[in-house]
């Protein structure tokens, strides 16, 4: 069980006490986990908050962003091309296009990714705006949180939204099942019973998508690397520094205090000789640890793709690879793509059932089981090898499953419409024929109306 899920009994009433213990515990949350993980995503490592050294000393801060590259890169990868949407029952193309249109579910879905990617879960909540229209956005879990019951399949409860307002004071909504209220928090919560109203959905209109069953980010368990390789690389720039301004060392004069009071500024080491015949003036270096500098970076690299099961597209022998290779290479994304892919379908899944419930959508309840969904995966594309295994299976599938083999169709519905369209252009001619109804009349009867 995860530690941070959020459960009520179906006895207990949600009081304002109570949802301010909720509130506590998700502030803990945010405090000791979410908000590293932020940081880290942002660029803002632990490197930058250790104690400075001394100012004779160098003090290089380098970090290299690993969570956002490994964060972008999986997103790119699982969500870079939209997800294919469609029915057989031509009504609810209709209306999901539209829905998707309206509310730019493609970029929704992208944000909803890299925010689960990021966090292990986001959430996405439903609304009607002033149109009259069922509106979708996406939250993270920085500013929102679900409230479950105790059975084991977790149904939702309550969803908590939050924000500060200009003048700081706490402010959110609390959506049931049938209702959604506001609170406020100076200092003592309150409910705003006064604003109070149905929200037309049947259920808690929100959806918690999920990275896997433990929430945990994606680039979470590599954390440790990615701070020991800042610390690596940091020290190894200290080292350029130290060797570019080494110390003087003098043996065999002795040099007065006043030439000595800028000893650290200067970098002059003195040391008193027996007799100015042994005078030795020379730099001071300490041993090079550069093989070991870099052998710890190379290891901490590789371990950081490792843990987070992410390729290194940008390493230089990456490209080189094609074909199976390629494949090989990228199997542990697309092992992870799998993983989401099946969470993310149980999202869209729980999306369009709470859609499809309000009246304003005009659709049956249960028309979500007929949407289909399509992930494709932003492997690099080889048109030609994809048109030769389209052509290969003309006649042994489907002409919908020939056509989604190829990365260029983006609807296979739209386009099958257009072949047919072509097709029945083709068919035309300038004489009446049997595809309009009309008997189709033969060469020899043309040519005796034409001397008629």
């Amino acid at each position: 069980m995860r530690t941070e899920l959020f459960r009520i009994s179906d006895d207990t009433i949600l009081t304002e006490q109570k949802l301010d213990e909720y509130i506590g515990k998700h502030n803990v949350i945010v405090s000791n986990r979410y908000k590293k993980l932020q940081d880290a995503y942002n660029g803002n490592y632990d490197i930058f908050r250790q104690a400075k050294k001394p100012s004779y000393k160098p003090d290089n801060r380098i970090a290299v962003n690993f969570a956002k590259y490994i964060t972008d890169t999986m997103n790119g990868f699982f969500m870079g091309t939209p997800v294919k949407m469609w029915s057989d029952d031509e009504r609810i193309n209709e209306f999901v296009n539209f829905e998707s249109f309206y509310n730019s579910q493609d970029d929704i879905n992208a944000e909803l990714s890299k925010i689960s990617l990021i966090y292990g879960k986001a959430y996405e909540m439903y609304y009607i705006d002033e149109y009259g229209k069922i509106c979708v956005t996406y939250l993270d879990p920085m500013e929102s949180f679900m409230i479950y019951d105790e059975s084991i399949i977790e149904r939702p409860r309550y969803f908590v939204r939050m924000y500060r307002d200009t003048n700081h004071i706490l402010r959110g909504s609390i959506s049931d099942e049938s209702t959604v209220r506001y609170f406020e928090k100076n200092p003592n919560l309150r409910f705003l019973n006064e604003y109070e109203k149905p929200h037309g959905f049947n259920g808690v209109p929100a959806t918690e998508f999920r990275n896997n069953e433990e929430c945990i980010g994606i680039f979470e368990n590599a954390m440790s690397q990615i701070n020991a390789y800042n610390k690596a690389i940091s020290e190894k720039a200290n080292d350029v520094d130290y060797f570019a301004d080494a110390y003087m060392k003098i043996l065999g004069a002795k040099l007065d205090d006043e030439e000595l009071k800028s000893i650290r500024d200067d970098r002059i080491i003195n040391f008193d000789g027996s007799s100015d015949e042994n005078l030795t003036v020379d730099f001071l270096q300490k041993p090079n640890g550069d093989t070991t500098q870099e052998n710890l970076i190379d290891r901490l690299e590789k371990l950081i793709f490792q843990m987070s099961m992410v390729a290194n597209i940008s390493d230089e022998n990456f490209g080189a690879s094609s074909g199976i290779a390629l494949k090989y290479k990228l199997l542990a994304m697309s092992n992870l793509a799998n993983t989401l892919e099946r969470k993310f379908k149980a999202g869209m899944n729980n999306r369009y059932k709470l859609i499809f419930s309000n009246p304003i959508s005009a659709m049956n309840r249960d028309d979500w089981v007929k949407i289909n969904y399509e992930f494709t995966r932003n492997y690099p594309a080889n048109e030609t090898e994809e048109a030769q295994m389209a052509a290969q299976l003309n006649g042994i599938v489907s002409k919908k499953t020939q056509l989604s083999i190829l990365s260029v169709v983006d609807d296979v519905n739209k386009e099958i419409d257009r072949i047919e369209e072509e097709n029945d252009l083709d068919y035309e001619t300038d004489y009446p024929t049997a595809r309009n109804g009309e008997t189709e009349t033969t060469q020899e009867e043309q040519i005796k109306q034409t001397e008629e």
